[in-house]
This record gives structure tokens, sequence and C-alpha cells, in this order.
């Protein structure tokens, strides 16, 4: 990996080499950071967004040389990707509604605080039941107060909902789970069976056109994947059951998928959703360990059905130990590996601080793109189909192992020219979206369709 320029700084080097480090097929493409200033936390956020933005990169510009076996350079600007880690989407005339629900947030407990993420009717419903209230956020705040908070976050969990109270990068490290999760790679690669159809990839401007995604992820890590895919050309249908929506987030993250809804849980839809899966080449998907197995659809099945597929997994707390199947978010590991306490107490405050963006799920995103490009490169040399599992605490490891070199400075301002031209005509209305914070020589990213709807399409290819 090229050094480049002088503002590349050393923690974005450090962590690009990780994870070009955790990946199949050695890395050919070189890699350079440019722009100046940073993000406002004790961890290096911004070099962290420009590593994961730039490993995703070079496996595109490695996958595009397929063919050709010419070198390509990547540059990264890390003010850009610092924006992206945030908002690409600058609704015109309009607004997406908040992503949270307004019970979600932090609260005191007896001993400490817990942060409840009930944005899903479900985890709502599930917290205001362990708590006794119906609902509004002094009520919760009240009853959370009566609780200890290791008490509370385990009846919480055990009722189905979702929370994770405050610990140190300490506690975590010393517990069972975060022991168990320090033992995983970054990326936990498996070998699947081999195909003797394996279609052969585009390769050059397009290196992904022709290939077909089938992406079962929602908020928000596996979406930003299979976007970087959209990008490259791929042909993305994201399949959700009928009741799901996440109103707040979906202009953001459908830019150049396609989109359907099928019930898993009946006969006929299951069927349908094999038939896709017999002809995709990456299968995406953000599952907790034994999901898919309930529901007819575990590894064996896929395989069977798809030789030489390329897949995806994502958890939230890692795939060993006992937190493995624990429901989690980007916010909810933040408390629980110690990054939002430490940013809380070196920053001298008295409440948990979080990233300043949702860096895990960002960077997670980037990081299984960079999975499903290399499941791709060691297909096309091999016919081999692999199985690349990633986890939200695991990525959390990456981030809070280093510290940046100094205080960067703060990003310059947002201006007209940091986006791209065009309107891009979502569902809800006319929007710009930010440049990209990638270039890879020889490749265009660029969405074939904008964002749209989810349920709006066939689950068809």
């Amino acid at each position: 990996m090229d050094g480049g320029h002088d503002v590349a700084d050393d923690a974005a080097r450090a962590m690009a080499t990780d994870i070009l480090d955790s990946g199949r097929c050695p890395p050919r493409a070189g890699l350079t950071f440019t722009g100046t200033g940073g993000l406002p936390s004790v961890f290096p956020v911004t070099e962290f967004a420009a590593a994961s933005v730039g490993a995703a990169g070079v496996a595109a510009a490695d996958l595009a040389s397929a063919g050709d076996g010419r070198r390509r350079d990547v540059r990264v600007d890390r003010r850009l990707a610092s924006m992206w880690f945030a908002w690409s989407l600058r609704p015109t005339g309009w607004r997406p509604p908040s992503p949270w629900d307004d019970v979600a947030g932090d609260y005191r407990t007896s001993d400490g605080w817990i942060r409840l993420h009930t944005n899903a009717a479900a985890h709502r419903a599930a917290a205001l039941r362990v708590l006794g209230v119906p609902g509004g956020r002094d009520r919760v705040r009240r009853a959370v107060a009566e609780w200890d908070g290791v008490e509370l976050e385990s009846r919480l969990v055990g009722a189905g909902g979702c929370a994770a109270v405050m610990r140190s990068t300490a506690a975590w490290a010393s517990g069972e789970q975060g022991r168990s999760v320090a033992c995983e790679p970054l990326i936990a690669w498996e070998d699947g069976d081999r195909s003797e159809t394996a279609p052969a990839l585009a390769g050059g401007a397009r290196p992904l056109e022709g290939v077909r995604v089938l992406d079962l992820t929602r908020v928000l890590a596996g979406p930003v994947a299979t976007r970087f895919l959209a990008l490259l050309g791929a042909d993305v249908l994201r399949v959700d059951p009928p009741w799901w929506d996440e109103p707040g987030l979906v202009p953001e993250v459908m830019l150049g998928k396609r989109s359907a809804r099928l019930d898993l849980r009946e006969a006929g839809p299951r069927g349908r959703l094999l038939e896709l899966l017999g002809r995709c080449d990456v299968l995406v998907h953000g599952y907790r360990p034994g999901a898919l197995d309930r529901l007819g659809l575990g590894a064996d099945v896929r395989r069977g059905v798809r030789p030489g597929l390329v897949e995806v997994g994502l958890d939230a707390y890692g795939w060993t130990g006992p937190w493995r199947t624990r429901r989690g978010f980007d916010s909810l590991v933040q408390m629980s590996t110690g990054i939002a306490d430490a940013a809380m107490r070196e920053g001298g405050l008295d409440a948990p601080k979080p990233l300043p963006v949702q860096a895990l799920d960002h960077g997670t995103g980037c990081l299984m793109a960079y999975a499903a490009l290399e499941g791709l490169r060691r297909r096309v040399d091999t016919g081999q189909g692999s199985l690349a599992r990633l986890s939200l605490a695991r990525t959390a490891l990456l981030l809070a192992g280093r510290r940046g070199t100094g205080d960067p400075g703060p990003l310059d301002p947002e201006g007209d020219g940091d986006l791209a031209p065009g309107v891009e005509d979502t569902s809800w209305g006319p929007a710009r979206r930010l440049r990209m914070p990638l270039e890879v020589e020889g490749v265009v990213l660029a969405a074939p369709r904008p964002a749209g709807a989810l349920g709006a399409g066939e689950a068809r290819w």
C-alpha cells in the first residue's frame, strides 16, 4: 500500500493494512489518502472511515484488474469519507423522518447507564412491558432509574428487546463475550463449494456488471455494503418481510437497488427466495446465528441451491461466545464495548458519549463490501465459493485499538462543490448526493437507479 500524500496519517494506513491483511488475496492496487481535518472524537473515526472505504476500493480495483492484470490506483478523500459516514443524501424540499423512536436513548440506572434501542415496534413493546409503563420518555426515565443496569439489560434481552449497559473497555475485555470477540478474526473466512458454471466477471469500468446480489440485510451496515456493490454495477435485489420498514434510513441506503417483499415464514415465498438464491452470485445477510436455519435456509440448503455462492454474514456481538445470538445495533455495541464510556471519561463528561457518526455500521458495511469483492475475486481464480463472517463488535476492536496522532482539527464546512452533479429523483422527492469519497482508476462508481421505497418491485431477477 502506498504511503502517498503526507496528510494520510499513520492511523488510517495502519487500519487499512489491518483490513487488507484480513483478505484472502494479496492486494495489488495502490492506496492513497488525501484531505485534512477529522471528526471530533477521542477515537480516530475519520481515519477509520478513510481506511474502510479505501479497503473496499482496493478490492474493487483488484477485481477490475482481473481481466487485464493492470495495476490500478485508489484514492480516498478523508473529509468526504467522514461525511458519507454521516449522511450522503441532501433532500430538496422534503425531509425524511427521524430514524430514532421517541423512547430510544441513554438512561441512568441505579448504578450507571443503559441504552434502550426501541426503533422496531417489537423492541419498543418489549422494553415498555419489562418497565411496566405505557410509554413516554419521562415515565421510562423514572422506571429505569429503579433498576440495576445489568439486571435490566438481562430482563430486556430475555424479553426480546434491545438494550446495552455502558461498560468500560476493561470490563468488556475481561468479560466472556469480550474475550470471545477478541479471539475472532476481523473477517472469518470459510471455503464454500466449487462451481463449474460460475460466470466470468465484466471487469473494467463496471466490474460487477451482470453480478446478482441478494440482499437480506437491514439497518445499517448490510445496506451500506450492498449500496457499494450497486455502485460498481451489481444488480442488487433487497428482500424484506411485509411488515418491515425503516423510513428514516431507506432514502440513504437504497441507492442503486431494487426491492421486494417476501414472508419467509411461509412455504411459497420461501421457495421463491430459493429460486432467487439459485440464480444469484452473492448473498449478503444480517441474520443472527441459527436464524436462517430456523427458516429452513441453513448453510447446507444455501450451498446446495447455489454452488459457488459468495456469502457475507453480519452479526452484532460476534459469532462465538454467549452473546452470539443477541440482538444489537451500532449504538448498543458502542455502549457494550467501552467506546461510549471512554469518550465520556476522556472528555470529562457525565453521560455516555457516542461516536460522532455510526462508524461501526458504516465501517463494517465497507468491510462487508470488501469481503464480497474478495470472495468474487477468489471465485474467479478458483471457482470456489466462500462464506465471510463479520460483526460490529469485532469492528469496534479495530477502531478502539488505535488513537489518532494528535488533534487533526475540524473538517472544512460542506459547500456546493461537495455535491455530485445532477438530481436524484428518489421515491420521496428530488435530492442531491455528496460526491463519492473514493476514486478507483478506470472504474465508474455510479448508481443505475435512484433510491426507492422498500417493496416497490418484484422478487425476480
